[in-house]
């Protein structure tokens, strides 16, 4: 019982700061229904979020797609991830962070990574940001058509831009790679948002997955196209 409440404690003492923190994000929804001479449903949803002191930031994010076509699912994906900055200095920062991704039509079962390095922040202005970051961690995922598992060290890194062309309107692209002996996965998301109203935005984005090396009869690219309803908060 002693255990217990010291494990408690520590979980209180670990997690408390974070509860009491002012965080902040948005949340995205795409819907996109048809029906008549066929059928189709599409679904994705986004949720990203952050809290920041002066020399810590936490943040993370979790995204969902469904699609379906004439009753038959055709797209299914879940990710998650979460990182934690420790800034050295206004621009330059260390990193940890997680990654999982469970994509029922990519081959994979799942490919979930824990990265660790150094990010700098290039442009940091009113209008034009731009940062990066790179580091090494491992990696493990999953063949969905043998269920053979795989473990290496992998490269990570990461690029995000965003710049305000005008008052309402901003563009933002963020590159991921994780380079591994088994498999190296990028993806690449630009988007243009245009303000509503203080809270509310419309954001079009195309994004673009790759996989060098996926299950036999499993392509590498995959393309995604959205319109989405933001909500800042």
């Amino acid at each position: 019982m002693m255990r217990l409440h010291g494990m408690a404690a520590v979980a209180i003492a670990l997690f408390a700061p974070l509860a009491a923190a002012e965080w902040k994000g948005k949340g995205e929804l795409g819907v996109v229904m048809a029906r008549g001479n066929s059928e189709a449903d599409t679904v994705n949803a986004k949720l990203d979020m952050a809290e920041e002191s002066e020399q810590w930031k936490n943040g993370f994010g979790v995204a969902a797609l469904r699609a379906t076509n004439d009753g038959e699912k055709n797209a299914e994906r879940y990710n998650a991830f979460w990182q934690t900055d420790y800034k050295f200095s206004d621009r330059s920062y260390w990193y940890a962070g997680v990654r999982y991704e469970d994509d029922r039509f990519s081959g994979f079962d799942y490919q979930a990574s824990l990265t660790t390095g150094i990010g700098h922040k290039f442009i940091d202005t009113e209008t034009t940001k731009l940062s990066g970051q790179a580091g090494a961690g491992y990696r493990r995922l999953k063949n969905a058509l043998n269920g053979k598992e795989f473990d290496n060290a992998i490269f990570g890194g990461e690029l995000k831009y965003e710049h305000t062309l005008t008052e309402t309107t901003k563009l933002v692209d963020k590159f991921v790679i994780e380079a591994g002996s088994e498999n190296t996965f990028m993806s690449n998301e630009l988007a243009l948002q245009v303000k509503m109203t203080d809270s509310l935005s419309l954001a079009a984005g195309f994004g673009v997955r790759y996989n060098t090396d996926p299950p036999v009869g499993r392509k590498k690219t995959d393309t995604l196209t959205t319109l989405n309803i933001v909500y800042g908060f």
